[in-house]
């Protein structure tokens, strides 16, 4: 008997393989290796209360978890070509009821394939491939975030790597009825086939992977969160209207803007501080030039009820006053050839914080706790943070946890982590980072994942509602974007007005409502000594672009306003139960398949669906409303059967949404009186 009870689980050798199946949680992980089993815990938390149903009949063991059966049947196996006989173990994907969900393949006969191939890669690791036998008329999706218009994965091919404005979450939730969590965060590459679907690792040392099964996506959602880690609690300050531009760049520009929003009544909750308000990468402190007193500038904001938030950034300059004590201590990355120079930006040649060195994290969190918390500053934005290498060569990079192609994906999450670990020493069990990217786990440090970089156009605003989606699906329930875009957007023209105020109305259903953008023309800074710094765009405020606009984005920050309270339960339902804030309709209504299929539309919360207009122009716009319930327009109070499309008003100040059950009626009241928005 090859097979060996490990009382969660079972324990097989053969083939030259080691493979471990073992409950965890409402799930089964397994591992297989070529040596001896990695007990790394990649993106899983340890889950005390897991119940595990293990049984050993002969050839065939079974380890059951909540909802799910993973079924390994070893076959005895005479290679004729070879003479040799031996020993191979095949794992098939069960639900409690014994349906299939899916299963290795097979070796194809003459075709001699390998559902698990080890390929010999350097330094005695392998480049791996899972090849899944899965249903061809499954829906898909998760993942993260793509910069793609693709509502249904099936048939996608994506890379598992973070680049600006990617960022790779691989967990997949099935319209069958199954979670999957790829649990290497490895390089790789994930082959969602009509045939199969393949997982790929460019250097890894093992077959890592979750599975977990339910007919309900709510309850997929809450088994990994509870695998993987729960999202904390957002603040209160994570309900309302967030400020931002490139760049606010003195204190007393950020006050004005501060007291200005006061001013005018608007509601605003926080005010960031981008990039360079120091002098040097890797300072992590104010310049004294363009903020000379920042315990006035915070104190004053918070007699205004206006939380900062500060950017920070992983790279450290050898200019900056951290870089010998960094390198000497090894805890910047190390590139593997060349010169250790992994990017540049304004004239700063720069190399990574190695966040995934654990004396790295204190260090980066002693100076935010001596130059930001001693004022009481405790919002983080931390951008570069997949992080964006000056050419994306993963090989060529090296960390303390490993080689950059085994282990990169990790960078984001150790980077939130840095932040979380010290917030929570001080007390503070609500940590918040806005960062640029994040890997399976990282909601357990409050990662609020925002799209990155993208261009402000209506293709990206489209591609913005899917990326949401799939974020949500992916375990990070909060997400958001640069309304109207990072880059691209002129302050003077009609058309780019017209697109901000439609991805203003995406904002306010979003699970965080963030104006930012380098909008132009810019404005060119210079320090005291005649030296240029990295300049400043144009004005980004709600008043910015004129009185009729301003009118419509006020009424839409009031409007999140009225959602505060619905805003919250979503909120308390992200952190207790996994359950995403911006959700695929398919997440209440699983047995809808156009919920899984139907793009451009999502539920905020579980009651409240939106179908942001998305084409320069329009003012019809056809909304899909999901079988199973009564839908309630909030702009005309017409009440439709869910299970049909139908076809709206849209002018331009206006966003199609519709509610269910009658229990967020009264907050979105406001859509049915905003003000007429023409544009010249």
């Amino acid at each position: 008997m090859t097979f060996h009870s490990s009382g969660t689980g079972v324990l097989w050798r053969g083939d030259g393989q080691t493979v471990s199946i073992e409950a965890w949680g409402r799930g089964v992980r397994v591992r297989a290796s070529l040596g001896p089993i990695d007990e790394a815990p990649g993106a899983l938390v340890e889950v005390p209360d897991t119940h595990a149903d293990v049984s050993i009949d002969g050839a065939v063991a079974t380890v059951a978890a909540g909802g799910v059966r993973v079924v390994a049947t070893q076959d005895d196996y005479n290679d004729w070509s070879t003479g040799f006989h031996t020993t191979r173990l095949r794992l098939r994907v069960e639900d409690a009821a014994g349906r299939l969900l899916f299963e290795e393949i097979t070796d194809g006969g003459a075709l001699k394939l390998a559902a698990r191939e080890f390929r010999p890669g350097e330094g005695g690791d392998h480049r791996l491939r899972l090849s899944l036998a899965t249903p061809a008329d499954e829906h898909l999706v998760g993942m993260g975030l793509y910069q793609q218009d693709v509502v249904d994965l099936k048939g996608a091919v994506l890379e598992l790597a973070h680049r600006n404005s990617q960022t790779s979450v691989p967990f997949v939730v099935s319209s069958a009825g199954y979670g999957f969590l790829w649990n290497l965060p490895a390089i790789g590459r994930a082959v969602f086939g009509l045939n199969r679907t393949e997982w790929e690792a460019e250097s890894a040392t093992q077959f890592d992977w979750w599975v977990c099964a339910d007919p309900r996506p709510a309850q997929i959602a809450a088994a990994y969160a509870e695998a993987t880690g729960h999202a904390p609690m957002m603040p209160e300050y994570g309900l309302g209207f967030w400020q931002c531009k490139l760049r606010y760049s003195t204190q007393e520009e950020l006050l004005g803007v501060a007291r200005e929003y006061r001013r005018r009544g608007i509601p605003i909750d926080v005010i960031v501080a981008d990039f360079f308000h120091w002098r040097w990468m890797g300072d992590w402190r104010f310049e004294e030039e363009y903020w000379p007193d920042p315990a006035a500038m915070t104190a004053e904001l918070r007699e205004l009820g206006i939380e900062l938030m500060v950017s920070v950034w992983p790279q450290v300059a050898p200019e900056s006053e951290n870089f010998a004590e960094l390198r000497d201590g090894n805890m910047l990355v190390r590139t593997r050839r060349g010169i250790d120079v992994q990017y540049y930006f304004d004239g700063q040649y720069t190399r990574f914080l190695d966040v995934t060195e654990p004396r790295a994290r204190e260090f980066l969190w002693q100076k935010l706790a001596e130059h930001y918390g001693a004022y009481g500053i405790s919002a983080f934005w931390l951008d570069e943070a997949e992080p964006e290498y000056g050419a994306y060569h993963f090989e060529n990079y090296r960390l303390a946890a490993g080689p950059s192609a085994q282990v990169a994906n990790l960078y984001p999450r150790e980077f939130t982590r840095a932040i979380a670990d010290g917030l929570r020493s001080e007390g503070n069990d609500q940590p918040v980072s806005l960062v640029r990217a994040a890997w399976a786990g990282s909601q357990r440090h409050g990662a609020l994942v925002w799209s990155g970089d993208v261009h402000s156009t209506f293709d990206d605003l489209r591609a913005q509602i899917a990326a949401g989606v799939h974020m949500g699906a992916a375990g990070i329930p909060w997400f958001t974007t640069d309304i109207g875009g990072f880059t691209g957007g002129d302050v003077r023209e009609p058309a780019f007005h017209e697109l901000l105020v439609r991805w203003f109305q995406f904002g306010a259903f979003s699970p965080v409502m963030r104006l930012h953008g380098d909008r132009v023309p810019g404005t060119r800074i210079v320090d005291r000594n005649g030296v240029a710094r990295v300049g400043t765009g144009a004005d980004n405020e709600v008043w910015s672009f004129g009185e009729e606009i301003e009118a419509v984005l006020v009424a839409y920050i009031r409007l999140r306003e009225d959602l505060r309270d619905y805003t919250r339960q979503a909120m308390v339902d992200a952190h207790q139960q996994g359950a995403p804030v911006m959700r695929g309709m398919f997440f209440e209504f699983p047995d809808d398949e156009r919920a899984w299929t139907t793009p451009g539309q999502y539920l905020f919360g579980p009651d409240i669906l939106v179908a942001p207009v998305t084409v320069p122009g329009a003012t019809r716009w056809d909304v899909y409303l999901p079988a199973g319930a009564e839908w309630t327009d909030a702009r005309t109070g017409e009440t439709h059967t869910g299970g049909a499309i139908v076809t709206v008003d849209a002018p331009l100040a206006s966003i199609p949404v519709f509610h269910r059950g009658g229990r967020v009626g009264d907050a979105l009241a406001r859509l049915a009186d905003l003000p007429h928005l023409t544009l010249s």
